[in-house]
């Protein structure tokens, strides 16, 4: 699609300008590129990459800057990574240790955010529904259940249930010896499964009870768990490319708020292989043309569970935050899976 010498441009006229963030002119382009063309020629090349939509010009300036797809382009075919300084790796692999899943999340998070200067966010592990060691009920009212769940780790979860008909203190009993008796250990999406064939053996009311009880199980764990932990926002504030317009910064903040938008990206992020790069402008995910945002899913004993990143200005450096997003995935993967198999770290 580009031959070399444009290739050679558009790549040195992206460098520049991710470097200084001022529009890249021929002169400039002529010193640090290395050929030997002629202005003339130089401005044709750049005409033709305009043309194509890989740069543009800013009505302030005879310079040229990328466009989303140029800096997608320079991405996928120009970018050569820059390793990770000895240092950082071993800041990264010192703070990133086996320990709680919560902890570890968080110390991913703040260690993206540190060392690229921007926004770095975690999606949480996606777990499965957790199990119970003990339920009990508790009668509250004649038609109002309290429902008790603990679970393996000792965490306790309470729930109302509103029952279409009153319970004695003793059928309450009964129902709370059942399910702990065949379904302590499991998790409730397997209960669920196994209530519909067997409490068929038991009267409707008490089943009417226990699947109530399920329902209600399967909310709290839900409840219980955070989708993601960002850290970092305020760091926004300081790039220029994005705190120059309030309205642009206003509506990525509302995107944090409301969460729906990036989970999707990072949902969809866990679902790929190795590091990916959404662009702003290029999709409905990153409705920014200011920001990008660079992922890379993260895995539990082989089981990719979620997905780190880091959000920052369509302008860094994307050969230094690849890297680091990268390995900590690859960090935080080893350390839950490590933290998995040590039963005194409980999953928060």
């Amino acid at each position: 699609m580009l031959n070399d010498r444009a290739r050679i441009l558009l790549k040195t006229l992206v460098e520049r300008y991710i470097d200084d963030g001022q529009p890249v002119g021929s002169r400039a382009l002529s010193k640090y590129s290395g050929l030997d063309l002629s202005p003339a020629s130089i401005r044709n090349i750049m005409a033709d990459l305009e043309e194509m939509g890989f740069i543009a010009s800013p009505h302030t300036s005879a310079g040229r800057v990328p466009t989303p797809r140029g800096y997608r382009f320079f991405v996928d075919t120009l970018l050569t990574v820059r390793p990770l300084a000895d240092g950082q790796i071993h800041q990264l692999q010192g703070q990133l240790q086996p320990d709680t899943t919560q902890r570890l999340v968080s110390s991913a998070s703040n260690l993206l955010s540190e060392l690229t200067q921007f926004a770095g966010v975690v999606m949480t592990p996606r777990r499965r529904t957790p199990a119970f060691r003990h339920v009990e009920f508790l009668r509250l009212s004649d038609q109002r259940v309290l429902l008790i769940i603990v679970t393996p780790d000792g965490d306790v979860q309470n729930r109302i249930l509103v029952t279409d008909r009153p319970y004695s203190a003793s059928q309450l009993t009964e129902a709370g010896n059942f399910l702990n008796h065949h379904y302590a250990g499991l998790d409730f999406a397997e209960i669920r499964t196994r209530l519909q064939a067997e409490l068929r053996q038991l009267r409707e009311d008490m089943t009417r009870l226990m699947t109530a009880a399920v329902d209600a199980g399967t909310e709290a764990a839900h409840d219980s768990a955070e989708d993601w932990v960002i850290s970092g926002e305020r760091r926004l504030l300081d790039v220029a490319d994005l705190s120059s317009n309030m309205d642009n910064l206003r509506r990525l903040f509302a995107l944090f708020e409301q969460k729906t938008t990036f989970m999707q990206l990072l949902d969809l992020s866990s679902r790929a292989q190795g590091v990916q790069i959404f662009i702003g402008g290029e999709s409905d995910l990153v409705p920014l043309d200011e920001c990008s945002v660079v992922t890379a899913p993260y895995e539990v004993d082989g089981q990719v569970v979620g997905t780190v990143g880091v959000i920052g200005p369509t302008r860094m450096a994307y050969e230094r935050v690849i890297p680091i997003v990268d390995i900590t995935a690859r960090l935080l993967s080893s350390a839950l899976s490590h933290s998995a198999e040590q039963p005194a770290l409980r999953a928060s």
